[in-house]
């Protein structure tokens, strides 16, 4: 059974989930979720992560049942984002995690790794992407690869309940712009941990994986066969299978 708190960071206050025993030596992970959607995207896998990890899922602020600070026009960037989940982590007591995002959240990912590298173990990047989102071509390449699980005998799996339920959903529509202009590629030599970037083969995102994999100094790229923008939902045994043997492989 897992533990909820609200944490107070820069005038918001932050919803805060915390699953898995680190009384056992069990390392933290955080876990960031994708655009505009909440913690609960993370349901159907953590109780298997908990195995393995303690598991520190954060709404950013804005999103799900986090609240922003009173003044909308300068807390929604990468770096503030950043910076809250390193006082959730100080609240915690947690000194290092492994992270592990997934499309939108790699972004705000990468800049909390980039910024504060003495903090992160490993980084799993799904669906990273450093350019402008291409989003009708994400969907469509999200449609294809349905189709191809489909005509494998891939049975889809049901979407987690609550991932769109937002105390306040303009709140949370402002919360994923972060900070337009920002350049996230100059995040990317900075990424010095063990990097997995996990896009899916019919993910748009694909090309700007590639770019990051060969940028990173210690970064690699894994394709997640028909998947398309979003692994996690579409095909969480594939994304969950990947991740873990991710760790498995470095020994974590």
């Amino acid at each position: 059974m897992g533990s909820e708190m609200k944490v107070e960071v820069d005038g918001a206050t932050l919803h805060v989930e915390v699953d898995g025993d680190s009384v056992q030596g069990n390392p933290a992970l955080l876990l960031w979720p994708p655009g505009r959607c909440t913690m609960r995207v993370w349901d159907h896998l953590v109780s298997r992560l908990a195995e393995h990890f303690e598991v520190v899922r954060i709404d950013p602020r804005g999103f799900g049942r986090s609240s922003p600070a009173a003044d909308p026009d300068t807390q929604y960037t990468f770096v503030q984002y950043g910076k809250d989940a390193c006082d959730v982590l100080d609240h915690l007591g947690i000194e290092r995690c492994h992270v592990w995002s997934q499309s939108w959240g790699s972004r705000p990912a990468m800049v909390f790794c980039a910024h504060h590298p003495e903090r992160v173990i490993t980084a799993a990047l799904y669906a990273a992407n450093v350019d402008k989102a291409d989003v009708p071509a994400q969907r469509e390449g999200t449609k294809r690869a349905a189709e191809l699980r489909r005509q494998q005998g891939i049975e889809p799996t049901p979407v987690p309940a609550g991932i769109m339920d937002h105390r306040d959903p303009e709140a949370a529509a402002r919360a994923t712009q972060g900070l337009p202009g920002f350049e996230l590629k100059p995040m990317v030599p900075r990424l010095t941990m063990p990097v997995l970037i996990g896009t899916g083969d019919h993910d748009p995102n694909l090309v700007s994986s590639r770019v990051i994999a060969a940028m990173a100094p210690n970064a690699q790229l894994v394709e997640l066969l028909r998947c398309g923008h979003n692994a996690i939902l579409e095909h969480p045994e594939l994304a969950l299978e990947t991740f873990l043997r991710f760790h498995d492989e470095l020994g974590t």
